[in-house]
């Protein structure tokens, strides 16, 4: 769970420097450093996905996962999920609740914190959830020095959630093949890859709703590998 503690950490920071300074970071840093984020992604996940074994596997798990998440359509689901619970707490008039709701769903509502922690949880090195540490520990600046103290608490949130994630993968590796890992390995890859573009803001890849691909990965591997 490095990579969880070292996101953990990053998010702690952060909120400590912008509840510290109350104020953002000049627009081009975190613009050019948001870049330098989205190139690595787009690296991380080109070697990721490199690693599949059956490219018939890689393109039928990434085709039918993104039929089933936009007829399921998760990532409009997930986004009003998060708008109802931002504006209850708007609505209370706690700024304590509204940090750490929307700094929660920023940090653990997303591609990138499900696969870092899979990735991590499979026995991986963390590359991911380093880089989204970087990301996440500028978030948090912007955020604490707009919305408080309550951003730092969402580091809870980023423990449980992603350690939780780390573990339940954890818990799987003795039954699962490496067929599969390779697998679901390379679909990660090319998830990633979309989340890097949409950083580096070529496209809107609605990754959120390809990550069905995963399930349906190990599905195939299970049967034709």
């Amino acid at each position: 769970m490095l990579g969880t503690l070292i996101n953990v950490a990053a998010v702690l920071l952060g909120s400590a420097v912008g509840l510290l300074f109350h104020a953002r970071l000049p627009k081009r840093i975190t613009h050019t450093v948001f870049q330098a984020i989205g190139l690595f992604t787009v690296f991380v996940g080109i070697n990721m996905a490199g690693k599949t074994g059956n490219f018939l596997v890689l393109i039928l798990s990434m085709v039918l996962g993104a039929i089933i998440g936009e007829a399921l359509d998760i990532e409009a689901r997930i986004n009003r999920l998060g708008d109802r619970l931002k504006s209850r707490s708007a609505a209370g008039g706690n700024p304590v609740s509204e940090g750490f709701i929307t700094a929660s769903l920023l940090f653990c509502v997303g591609s990138m914190s499900i696969l870092g922690a899979i990735e991590e949880g499979l026995g991986g090195k963390p590359n991911l959830l380093l880089a989204k540490a970087v990301l996440d520990g500028f978030s948090s600046i912007a955020l604490s020095a707009g919305l408080g103290i309550g951003v730092l608490f969402s580091a809870v949130t980023v423990l449980v959630y992603q350690g939780g994630l780390a573990l339940f993968a954890g818990a799987l590796e003795p039954v699962i093949t490496e067929a599969i890992i390779s697998e679901v390995t390379a679909v990660g890859g090319l998830l990633l890859m979309g989340v890097g573009i949409s950083i580096l803001e070529i496209m809107a890849v609605r990754v959120v709703n390809m990550l069905p691909a995963l399930l349906v990965a190990v599905a195939l591997a299970a049967i034709f590998l």
